[in-house]
């Protein structure tokens, strides 16, 4: 009987992917496996046929075959080198399954390194030093290499010998019915070595905790949110294994005077109503010292004055923000007998003019009586 076309036999296409191919024996597997199938001669030849075309195709030089010459190209008798004899289904279903179940990676024959933890620290700034830049010491728990035993782990003189139970894989393989997982080796939890007479400084862990004093540079412009990368500051490898990272994140603390937005700095500065009514100039401060702000005459509270350049440079660059100031006109309290009479005279004539002295409060009368009218019904 002539052999069905292998990829028809998978249900995948000719230029199908090696993930695909075995994506798709994995589903045949599962449904026509014998284990799942007892007794039933048709299940286990569909497996069988399954298995056969999934050797083939998994196999780029056998794959490369049967494209060109068809089941010729793979046919033992031919000289093809054929499928037959070759590996078990559990090795082969360890391949398919082996990313999902930790098979795969380690170093044979000797211990398996890991790479060390990641660190964060967080660094409260103040809003000058986030926005000229600084240079601050911080001090950082994380784990070093043990100096009494170079990372061994075993006490000075010794060394860890390769785990019995593994062989120094790290990992064993168990077979549960047609599954072939692999999991962490139980004696040496995955490090492929075992140690007797461990260092009495780690107690066997090659690592030890402490303390180092770190100068990080922080660069003008940062602001609350942005990190600083240390490479290699973080916790030290197992067995050799690089280090971590150091991530330092910024916090910029609240300002007495001022309030960053982006690149732009905003403050309020208070005016009394005589430099406010008729204009005068005042000094505001900025991060680089005082300046001159001019009032014009009839300023009325909250109008916002921009000092261009005068904000951040963001640390990725641009242009530099502005300074905005928004006068806040105060009221006059603790008035004397004689300021008060002065102030009530002002109101006076203020009244009797016959020009209006107070722009918006004409219109927003004019807006209460239309919103009374229109509560009529």
């Amino acid at each position: 009987m002539s052999k069905r076309d292998y990829y028809e036999v998978l249900g995948v296409s000719k230029n199908a992917s090696e993930a695909e191919i075995k994506k798709a024996f994995k589903r045949m597997a599962m449904k026509y496996h014998p284990d799942r199938n007892p007794d039933d001669s048709d299940a286990e030849e569909r497996f069988k046929e399954a298995k056969e075309a999934y050797e083939v195709l998994a196999d780029a030089q056998k794959r490369a075959a049967y494209d060109q010459f068809g089941h010729a190209g793979v046919d033992p008798s031919a000289g093809g080198g054929g499928f037959g004899g070759g590996a078990s289904f559990s090795d082969i279903f360890g391949d398919v399954f082996g990313d999902i179940f930790g098979g795969g990676g380690g170093a044979r024959g000797g211990q398996r390194v890991y790479r060390g933890a990641d660190l964060r620290y967080n660094l409260e700034l103040s809003l000058e030093e986030a926005v000229k830049g600084t240079t601050q010491k911080i001090r950082v728990p994380t784990m070093v290499v043990c100096d009494a035993c170079g990372g061994s782990g075993a006490r000075k003189g010794t060394s860890p010998t390769t785990c019995s139970t593994c062989g120094g894989y790290g990992q064993v393989r168990m077979q549960q019915g047609f599954f072939s997982l692999q999991q962490t080796c139980p004696t040496c939890h995955g490090s492929g070595k075992t140690i007797s007479d461990p260092c009495s400084k780690c107690r066997g862990h090659g690592r030890v905790e402490e303390h180092k004093t770190l100068s990080v540079r922080i660069p003008a412009g940062v602001d609350t949110g942005d990190r600083i990368r240390l490479q290699g500051e973080g916790e030290a490898g197992e067995n050799g294994g690089p280090a971590g990272d150091l991530y330092v994140h910024v916090h910029v603390q609240p300002h007495p005077i001022f309030e960053r937005e982006g690149n732009d700095l905003y403050c309020e500065v208070p005016i009394n109503m005589v430099t406010a009514a008729l204009g005068g100039e005042l000094e505001v401060p900025t991060l680089d010292g005082r300046v001159k702000l001019k009032i014009p005459a009839e300023t009325q509270s909250g109008k916002l004055f921009r000092l261009r350049g005068k904000g951040v440079t963001s640390v990725r660059g641009g242009a530099t923000g502005d300074l905005l100031c928004r006068v806040m006109v105060e009221t006059p309290v603790n008035l004397t007998k004689q300021q008060k009479e002065l102030m009530q005279q002002l109101g006076d004539s203020l009244k009797t003019s016959k020009v209006s002295h107070s722009p918006r409060e004409s219109s927003w009368l004019d807006g209460v009586k239309k919103f009374f009218e229109d509560m009529k019904f």
